[in-house]
This record gives structure tokens, sequence and C-alpha cells, in this order.
């Protein structure tokens, strides 16, 4: 559906985007996800059409929307735009702004379209009132309602759902979910937030400093980092000290030998450092290694601890909150371990 082919944007002499390749497909919701002023919004507007590529190509099917030198019109690409503050207009009721764009078809057909938008987005009734008369998740559906009135190709959001209270934010994103892929429609999402983009999205791009670290769905984001950049801003974890076993797939480190499902390149004795998720953790009943209880975090169901090792490393465990321990209390732990990541330590 989108291919995006080595692109790279700049304003000035300032390189924003670098070399960022990733494709779409068919029916395929995705995300952009990132720092703030990593580019992730400066990709969305080039594929929009709002910002011309220095190097590269974006392909929508066969049609070549930028290459440099070349930009297909904003309004020719097929393309629709939920942006961060909705961009309602404050004049127009709800039926005038959700119809905006579909002023070329005739008006039964118009007002038959608007009628299924707004049951779509279950805000059947409203279509006389004004966007300042609405909450803001309602607004936020009828901006969704009005990029999709033309029928687009493809839906670009930018941070859509950042304007909302938590709970309305979960809630909203994934009811937009279910009714892109209701109607098929390919997505990309800008967000800088994790479990939004884990929960809305099919694959993932983590951005940092204008290149593309990993598209991959969001398990292997998580359990299968491509590099300590991903490993650091994904999830939650520490890293431990360990050194390359006699096996290559072993990695020996405080916590005893942890035995991985992949044989690393390196010799045996090297310095590494191996990522431990919070879920790796867990309570030993019999052996184990004694580890402080540093923080807590409690969750509802879980809480996070911050555990401190003898040696004065630290790791992070995610137990049930039935389970509770207290600052100062002192407990055995031990691995559970399906997926091992270790990196080669920098000296």
């Amino acid at each position: 559906m989108l291919q995006v082919k080595n692109i790279a944007c700049r304003y000035g002499d300032s390189t924003v985007v670098e070399d960022v390749s990733f494709h779409v497909n068919p029916g395929d919701i995705c995300s952009l996800l990132g720092p703030s002023g990593c580019g992730k919004t400066t990709i969305l507007r080039a594929i929009a059409g709002f910002q011309p590529l220095q190097e590269g190509r974006i392909l929508l099917g066969e049609q070549c929307l930028s290459e440099p030198g070349h930009q297909l019109a904003p309004e020719q690409r097929h393309i629709g735009m939920v942006f961060q503050d909705y961009a309602l207009f404050p004049h127009l009721n709800v039926a005038d702004n959700i119809c905006f764009g579909l002023k070329q078809i005739s008006g039964k057909e118009r007002r038959d379209r608007l009628e299924r938008l707004l049951a779509l987005v279950r805000l059947e009734g409203v279509e006389k009132r004004y966007p300042h008369e609405l909450s803001g998740g309602q607004q936020q559906r009828i901006a969704l309602a009005r990029a999709l009135a033309p029928n687009p190709r493809l839906l670009l959001m930018d941070e859509p759902f950042s304007n909302l209270d938590a709970e309305l934010r979960k809630k909203l994103s994934l009811e937009v979910r279910d009714i892109l892929k209701e109607l098929g429609i390919s997505a990309v999402l800008v967000t800088h937030d994790q479990q939004e983009a884990f929960a809305f999205s099919d694959h993932v791009g983590l951005l940092y400093h204008g290149q593309l670290q990993q598209w991959d769905t969001p398990f292997n984001l998580y359990h299968e980092p491509a590099n300590r950049t991903v490993a650091d801003f994904i999830g939650e974890g520490c890293f431990l000290p360990g050194l390359i076993g006699t096996e290559p797939n072993t990695v020996n480190t405080e916590l005893g030998a942890l035995i991985g499902n992949r044989a690393y390149p390196w010799e045996s004795g090297t310095p590494v450092d191996v990522l431990l998720r919070p879920d790796d953790i867990v309570l030993s009943d019999i052996g184990g290694l004694q580890a402080s209880v540093e923080k807590k975090v409690f969750s509802g169901s879980a809480t996070l601890y911050s555990l401190t090792l003898p040696t004065g490393s630290r790791v992070e465990a995610l137990l049930p909150s039935h389970c509770d321990f207290q600052v100062g209390d002192r407990l055995n732990i031990s691995t559970d371990l399906e997926h091992l990541i270790a990196f080669k330590r920098e000296q």
C-alpha cells in the first residue's frame, strides 16, 4: 500500500530525517514511535505532501507521491489526515465539518455517507451541533469521520489522542483501531506513547535522531530489540553485566548462567550487558540470589519492584500485587528467560 524508500528531509542545513525506509501493507495499522524531535511528524508530513524530500521516494501503490523535484499536491493523494488539535472548523456544524470534502458528490449521496459515518463513530443525532458544544472525545470522533468521508486509501494520524485524559485515550484508540479494521483502511499513527503504539498497531517503527532503528511487530520490538537504543527505549528493564560463557548461547552473570535462544559471535569471556525485563525476574523458593527492595510502584494488578543485588547492580521485577514486599525487605530471586538479549559492552 505505502512504500517509503530511503527518504531524507532537511530544514536548511539541518537534517531531520535520514535514510528512512519502511512499508505498510493493505489493511495494516502502523505507528511511528519515538521521543520529541526525532522526526516522526516530519515523515508524516512528507507522506501527506506538506514536506518535500531531499532524497528517496514515497509511493502509494504504484503511484509516486514524492521524490526530489516532484511533489504531488496533498489533495491529489487520496490520503486522509487527523491532526493533534482536531482542526475542526469552529463556524461549521458537525454535518458540514464531516462533509467538507464531499462537495463533488450529490446531495443524497452526501447525506447517506454522513449518516453512515455518524453511525460508525457512534455520534448519531449531533450533526447540528458545533465543535465547541462537544467533548474532546466527540471532537476527535468527528475529526476521524471527516478524514474518512472521502474514502481515503490511507489515513495519517498525528498524535490524535494526546489531548484526552488517560482512560478516554485508551478507550478511543481501541475504538478507532476497530473502525479502521472494519473498513480495511491502512493507517500510520505518530505517537510518543509506547503503550498506545503497541495496543494500536500491527507494526511499529522506532525513530531516534531522525533514523529508523527498527520496524517490527510490537512483540519483536519488546523481546527482540535490534540494538541497544531500541532496548533502552522500549519497555522497562535493566542491563546486568555478564561474560559470554564457554557455549556461545550462555552468559554468566551474578544471577547465574543464563542460557538463551541464540548463539552470540563473541569469544568466551567477552564482557556483555544482558537485558532483563521485569517479567524475566521471578521469586525463588529454593536457592536463587538474595536481593533488597529499593523502590516499589503499585499499579493495581501488579507491583513493579526495583531490586538491588549484592554487587550493587539493579534489576526490576513485576510481581502480582498480593506479593506485598516493603522497601528494605530481602527476597530470593532467579530468572525465567525465553529471550536472552545481550549487547557487547562498550569500553
